[in-house]
């Protein structure tokens, strides 16, 4: 299923006032009396599709302008993903979208009931409507899309050496920027080994081992402190044991515990209460002297040695510097030279790498050169093929002089479509050089132009929904029977929608709504109404004769729909 748009609301836009547009899904006309606001309805789809928004659109006395449309979409469709990424939400495969352009010019954008930036709706647009009005015939307008209008026509035969090319592209650019990356930061790569293999050296030469700097500075702490730690622990073991070289009977920790037990050892049978006592004492006994034995082989280890001292804290001076600049201890400084080995093994690899990667860069230049011919071949058969179709449409539609031609001129280096760059010309006549379209064409000239493009491309275009406005400007009588002609065959695939004031091209319309309006003092309403036959064979009669009861009037507006009728069969 193909998107299209259901239905449109506008409120204060021109000279609109409200109106409601329900559209069918074939081919729609737009018609009403000069002033009426059909180019309004124009206007509200475009702003619905991420169009300017002028301040100056909005209706005198409102506040603001706002176009709400409804569109059913495939909720599978790329489309559906689309509005999902953007945060919105289809409601039973419908997508509401609403714009609204306040008097001072500002502008919010809804899709899918979320706010959303009014860029989105203009993204969301080229997979959903084309709008080819008087002032806005944009799409095919620029390079890009005219580029990609002749791939499509090409079909087939582009098909399979466009992707090859493109593939090949992607490979050949991402090889060119890491050749760029390597060649342009040289000098940085070269200056970030330097440091590296210095940083290196000096930790080889250090030669640093794990939680070193802690060990060493708690053997500092010893050494510095030898005598004062030698003689706490002396003193420790004399309040312990007692000093049997001093000659002196003193009264000793472990002596003292000794008379406490013997004491209570004397008696513990006399009340059991004092047993566990005694068996307490004889442990404290025993780890009193544990501990002075322990006081006593520390105390003969610990000696004063200047020299080691002097070797521990050079040794300590040495591993702050590598801490200082290489890590938060030893450990990290030996962290960091295994991250800088690995990185400087990456740094003197680069040069192979880039011998390889030029290697590579310069095999794929020339797998693109082919493709690229190839691709120039295929444009360049599409093209005129394309040019003779497009003029030949010109023809019927009342331009008979008119030539358009598809010109390739070939790019100073590759893109991502190939070295072609693509550009419709027109020629209005023989006499006048091919110019390009926004150049060799008038408003709507340029509106036939895109008709016949549209045309040509009919049932390969993508894009769901055509608009034009006053396709006709400027024809009647049989060229404008041969536009109404084009468009119906148009919407056999798409969804047309057109304003026009030629009855030969409302005639062929599936769906026919016209733009009414009434005065009311010094304001004008307009409103959109769908006409049944009846209604409708007046409203061509009024767009044939002016009156919409003349009689030769009505005969020639049931004659035109007889014929459209006739041809659309």
């Amino acid at each position: 299923m193909r998107p299209r748009v259901e239905e449109v609301r506008i409120q204060g836009l021109g000279v609109i006032d409200e109106a409601v547009l329900e559209l069918s899904p074939g081919f729609t006309v737009v018609t009403g009396e000069t002033g009426a606001g059909k180019t309004m309805v124009v206007t509200g789809l475009g702003l619905l599709f991420g169009g300017r928004a002028d301040p100056a659109r909005v209706r005198p006395g409102a506040d603001r302008a706002t176009v709400e449309g409804t569109l059913v979409i495939d909720r599978d469709g790329r489309v559906a993903q689309q509005v999902e990424d953007a945060g919105g939400v289809l409601e039973d495969g419908q997508l509401i979208i609403s714009r609204t352009v306040s008097s001072e010019g500002r502008s919010r954008a809804w899709l899918g009931g979320r706010s959303v930036p009014v860029g989105t709706l203009t993204y969301l647009a080229d997979d959903l409507v084309a709008v080819h009005g008087q002032m806005d015939q944009q799409r095919l307008l620029q390079p890009g899309r005219q580029r990609a209008a002749l791939d499509r026509y090409a079909g087939d035969d582009l098909v399979k050496p466009l992707r090859a090319y493109e593939q090949a592209y992607r490979r050949h650019r991402q090889i060119a920027e890491q050749l760029t990356e390597l060649t342009t930061r040289a000098r940085e790569r070269a200056q970030e080994a330097d440091l590296l293999k210095f940083g290196l050296e000096e930790i080889e030469k250090t030669d640093p081992k794990p939680g070193e700097d802690v060990s060493l500075r708690e053997e500092e702490e010893r050494l510095s402190h030898a005598d004062t730690l030698r003689g706490a622990a002396e003193t420790a073991h004399a309040a312990l044991l007692g000093d049997p070289m001093a000659g002196e009977q003193i009264q000793d920790a472990v002596s003292l515990v000794g008379q406490a037990r013997s004491a209570v050892e004397a008696v513990r049978d006399v009340d059991p209460a004092l047993a566990g006592i005694a068996d307490r004492l004889a442990e404290a006994g025993y780890l009193l002297s544990d501990v002075a034995t322990e006081l006593a082989a520390y105390a003969e280890s610990v000696e004063a040695d200047p020299a080691r001292l002097a070797a521990v804290q050079e040794r300590r001076s040495v591993l702050t510097h590598l801490i200082r600049k290489y890590g938060e201890d030893s450990t990290a400084v030996l962290g960091w030279a295994e991250r800088a080995a690995t990185r400087l093994t990456e740094l003197e690899g680069d040069d192979d790498r880039i011998a390889d990667l030029a290697r590579e860069h310069e095999e794929l230049t020339g797998r693109l050169t082919e493709l690229a011919a190839e691709l120039t071949r295929v444009r360049t058969a599409a093209a005129e093929r394309f040019g003779q179709v497009v003029t030949e449409e010109l023809t019927a539609l009342a331009m008979p002089h008119a030539r358009v031609a598809v010109v390739l001129t070939r790019a100073a280096e590759f893109g991502p479509h190939g070295v072609d760059e693509v550009e419709l010309r027109m020629s209005p006549h023989p006499a006048s050089p091919p110019l390009p379209l926004n150049k060799g064409a008038s408003g709507g000239e340029l509106s036939r132009v895109m008709l016949a493009i549209e045309v040509v491309f009919a049932g390969a275009d993508p894009v769901p929904t055509f608009v034009f406005d006053e396709v006709d400007a400027g024809v009647g009588g049989k060229a404008a029977v041969e536009i109404g002609r084009r468009l119906a065959r148009l919407a056999r695939t798409a969804q047309v929608i057109v304003v026009t004031h030629l009855p030969q091209v409302a005639a062929f319309a599936d769906q026919h709504l016209v733009v009414e309006k009434d005065s009311d003092g010094s304001v004008v309403r307009s409103g959109v109404v769908a006409l049944d036959r009846d209604a409708r064979t007046r409203e061509l009669s009024r767009m044939l004769a002016g009156l919409e009861d003349s009689e030769l009037g009505r005969a020639h507006a049931e004659e035109l729909l007889a014929i459209a009728a006739a041809d659309k069969a």
